[in-house]
């Protein structure tokens, strides 16, 4: 079974990302050197002595100038009923109770999830009478806390992690295939198409799709599970829900091995595909295009020749990925889909021998550091799914992105690496 959710919610200003922050042990505003990808990342793994959860923060989602706090309070509660194990509903304890704060409470009663109550910005003993206003809530679980310093912190999680069921192994043996696009490309239609059966509902409304939906497929006596998401919108443009969807595509592409990234081939490609690209990219999984819609194309040789400069162009960073073109409605090239699945699922575990990685480094020139010639000692691949390699240097600082991005280019003209990214790093020899 796929790792449980914890869910924190609340009001604004209360410290949730701080406290998210805590739970994940780390900051997660994450900047990728990818166009589009950018982002502040709402979701991510943690751990608790051993226990594998998934963390939520709902924080951040809606910009403060938006008047209607109590539409915002129940929205947040909606997606924490539906999508949480446990929720956290956090509390402002330099300030009093406040209605919003009761609505949200009574609301996460009524869903019948465990909740536990955290009234935040505690930062020691001496400051727990802060919490006796809460206590009207009629909450089971009150918890003084600080996210800032760490105060109670261990007792929280704890107890927590007590709560949340145990994550069991997935069914890792089958390829993760997640199909993702933006609204209204037909994915839910290819994915019926490649399942042979109505699986998903289909609708010409964008957004129809809100979860991610896992469903089995059989081609040739080989078995995927194919993984159909919510489209994915840019977050100023996107509804609440819609928004939240957004986190839930996000971890449907952490989970697969390969993304069948969806273009809609009567329209071009546009920043929103760049965007869901870049997710792809960023979170190191496999991709390959299709051009859906293609009966409604009318001049095929042309517009082939356009789509594949598009990519080249906008899409450059995955510019190595297969490209087909496929009609959901038609159910034309769909079997196509499957060999190329595999293709790049093989190609993520490819490993290339240190001999002959090294034979590649010394065809190229080293470069110059502050009037000096770096050494290139030698490389190995430290890793596969994506593909990892190491150059091994006595001035690292010497050897800029630009330079690891050559050494990218001509390990995929030798060994082509299609469809998956290729990771290079840079490592003083001592």
């Amino acid at each position: 079974m796929p790792r449980p959710v914890l869910v924190i919610v609340g009001r604004p200003n209360v410290g949730k990302s701080t406290l998210f922050n805590r739970v994940v042990g780390r900051a997660q505003a994450i900047v990728e050197d990818v166009p589009g990808v950018t982002r502040d990342r709402n979701y991510s793994e943690a751990q608790w002595e051993g226990h594998a959860f998934d963390a939520v923060d709902t924080g951040g989602f809606y910009a403060e100038a938006e008047p209607d706090i109590q539409r915002q309070i129940k929205e947040q509660a909606l997606f924490a009923i539906e999508e949480a194990d446990l929720i956290m509903h956090l509390m402002d304890g330099s300030a009093s109770l406040t209605p919003a704060d009761i609505e949200l409470s009574e609301t996460l009663r009524a869903s019948g999830k465990k909740v536990i109550s955290v009234v935040n910005k505690i930062d020691g003993p001496t400051k727990e009478n802060r919490i006796y206003d809460f206590y009207t809530l009629g909450a089971e679980d009150l918890m003084p806390v600080s996210g800032k310093t760490g105060y109670n912190f261990d007792e929280l999680m704890e107890r927590a992690v007590s709560f949340l069921p145990h994550a069991g192994p997935e069914a890792a043996a089958y390829p993760k295939v997640s199909v993702i696009g933006r609204p209204n490309v037909g994915k839910s239609t290819l994915v019926n198409s490649l399942l042979g059966k109505q699986r998903m509902i289909v609708s010409p409304t964008p957004g129809t799709t809100r979860d991610a939906v896992d469903s089995l497929c059989t081609y040739y006596k080989k078995r995927y599970i194919l993984i159909d998401t919510a489209g994915i919108r840019r977050k100023a443009r996107a509804y609440p829900v819609e928004r939240f969807a957004m986190i839930r595509a996000a971890r449907s592409i952490e989970r697969s091995d390969v993304s069948l990234i969806v273009l809609d081939a009567s329209t071009g490609i546009v920043a929103e595909d760049q965007k869901i690209a870049g997710m792809v990219m960023g979170y190191d999984k496999g991709a390959v295009f299709l051009l859906n819609k293609w009966d409604l194309v009318k001049d095929p040789e042309e517009t082939y020749k356009r789509l594949l400069n598009e990519i080249s162009w906008k899409l450059w960073f995955f510019d190595h990925a297969p490209v087909v073109t496929t009609s959901g409605m038609e159910k034309k090239r769909i079997t196509k889909v499957f060999p190329l699945i595999d293709g790049v699922i093989a190609e993520r575990k490819k490993r290339i021998s240190t001999k002959e990685l090294n034979e590649l480094l010394r065809t190229i020139p080293p470069p110059s550091y502050r009037g000096k010639k770096v050494r290139l000692h030698y490389i190995t691949q430290v890793g596969t799914e994506p593909p990892r390699f190491v150059v091994f240097t006595n001035r690292p600082d010497g050897l800029k992105d630009t330079y690891l991005r050559h050494i990218e280019r001509l390990l995929r003209e030798r060994y082509s690496f299609s469809g998956t990214p290729v990771r290079v790093f840079k490592k003083l020899k001592t």
